[in-house]
């Protein structure tokens, strides 16, 4: 006897930044700081995954950003300079996955939003993502104190979308919260380019 396909995974949910929204914190320090190496080394070593951490569980971003520049006194301006010019790391949504996310709507496909993002910066970041719209519920880690991998919030999305762990797909460009997603019981898809999560949610049996 043949084994029975899986059923095809009837809600998504998205990470935002690197994913659905243009992210990127070279956009903004590109412009402050010209010389290369110097760039490199600001990004790997100050403004980097750890900063980022302690925004994500933030709802003030200027109370986290104050808190790490007091780790690098003489950057500590450039991270003040980060929360107050934001907007300039954002650049839109990413067209191509804007398109997908319109084209499962039009399907009638469930969609939810799981993002590691400040609460405030988020919020002042929303209205130039109208595409989020289309999303039933956005979880936001800074708003909830908990952060992606943790199973927790994994649970929130579920318990808010109305919806089982084996009915949903996650979708998001960090390795870590995908193999967390998995272990919560979520299907999930690691996020390299627009072509590839397309094709694997098609694979899945979704519209997209």
């Amino acid at each position: 006897m043949s084994p029975v396909a899986a059923a095809p995974p009837s809600v998504v949910v998205f990470d935002l930044g690197g994913v659905i929204a243009d992210w990127n914190p070279r956009y903004l320090f590109s412009s402050i700081i010209a010389e290369t190496a110097e760039l490199d080394w600001f990004l790997d070593n100050v403004c980097n995954q750890k900063f980022f951490l302690t925004l994500d569980l933030a709802k003030d971003s200027h109370v986290a950003a104050r808190a790490h520049g007091a780790l690098f006194p003489e950057h500590a301006h450039h991270l003040a300079t980060y929360i107050e010019r934001f907007d300039e790391t954002v650049r839109g949504e990413i067209a191509p996955m804007g398109d997908l996310m319109r084209r499962l709507h039009q399907a009638g496909v469930p969609m939810h939003g799981l993002t590691n993002w400040a609460a405030d910066t988020f919020a002042a970041t929303r209205p130039r993502l109208p595409v989020l719209d289309l999303m039933g519920h956005i979880t936001v880690s800074g708003e909830e104190g908990i952060i992606k991998p943790d199973p927790r919030i994994f649970a929130l999305v579920c318990k808010r979308g109305g919806f089982t762990p084996d009915q949903g797909v996650f979708v998001d460009d960090s390795l870590k919260n995908v193999e967390g997603a998995r272990s919560f019981g979520l299907r999930a898809i690691h996020h390299r380019s627009p072509d590839e999560t397309i094709a694997a949610l098609r694979e899945m049996g979704l519209p997209a």
